[in-house]
């Protein structure tokens, strides 16, 4: 689907939200030769499900979503604690209807038609933005297996806490399936390496958003997996 370079770990996945499919096909093939990995949805409840099971970097939300608006789940997507970049595109240039986009939560509001390398210049400046925010330092509590950081306060199981502490531990590192699996399944009997991309799930489902904790879990094709912290390294 991408002609970027597999190997890079700084890739971000955007959520596209459109009802038209040739939309987000070409939305999906323009971001992948900026590096972007997307995942594309046409409802407002498959994609607040998406942000609350995986690690979305981003949000491209069409006002117009036939029956429902994009609005409505920009909203929902603030309620919920989402802190990353949501974009709205929309053939409404009224200056009200940027208005209710923006006072949703929207952080930035694009009117079609649009330059392609404007849309992409204008993600960049929110991510950049989302990466200057402070955040909270985080902190490993090996005694009880828990993950602190500002009000957030995960309890995570023994295993779950193993493999977070070896991917903090290697920040910056892409560590492929097998390497994880020498590390916390050889010893215990386990016989198959999907078991790291199960815990992984569990991980990125109770930890969602990562950005509470300002890091993300990458997946990175064909290679494994990798943990960045979106700024400076800040952990105990």
């Amino acid at each position: 689907m991408t002609n970027a370079p597999d190997t890079d770990p700084e890739r971000a996945t955007i959520l596209l939200l459109d009802d038209d499919p040739e939309i987000t096909s070409a939305l999906a093939r323009g971001l992948a030769l900026h590096g972007y990995d997307t995942i594309a949805v046409n409802r407002v409840d498959h994609a607040l499900e998406r942000l609350r099971t995986e690690d979305v970097g981003a949000a491209i939300v069409d006002t117009m979503l036939g029956e429902e608006s994009g609005i409505t789940f920009v909203r929902a997507a603030r309620e919920e604690g989402y802190t990353r970049p949501l974009l709205m595109l929309s053939a409404l240039s009224e200056v009200e209807d940027r208005a209710r986009g923006l006072e949703a939560g929207a952080d930035d509001y694009i009117v079609k038609p649009f330059s392609f390398e404007e849309l992409v210049a204008r993600l960049r400046v929110q991510e950049r933005r989302a990466r200057g925010k402070g955040r909270p330092k985080v902190k490993l509590d090996k005694a009880t297996r828990r993950i602190l950081a500002g009000a957030r306060e995960v309890t995570l199981t023994e295993r779950e806490f193993a493999l977070l502490d070896v991917l903090i531990g290697r920040s910056g590192t892409v560590l492929s399936r097998g390497e994880l699996f020498d590390m916390l399944w050889m010893g215990e009997g386990a016989s198959a390496e999907n078991v790291v991309d199960v815990y992984m799930g569990y991980l990125r489902r109770k930890l969602a958003p990562m950005a509470d904790f300002g890091f993300e879990i990458r997946t990175i094709r064909n290679r494994g997996f990798v943990l960045a912290f979106s700024r400076e390294k800040d952990v105990s």
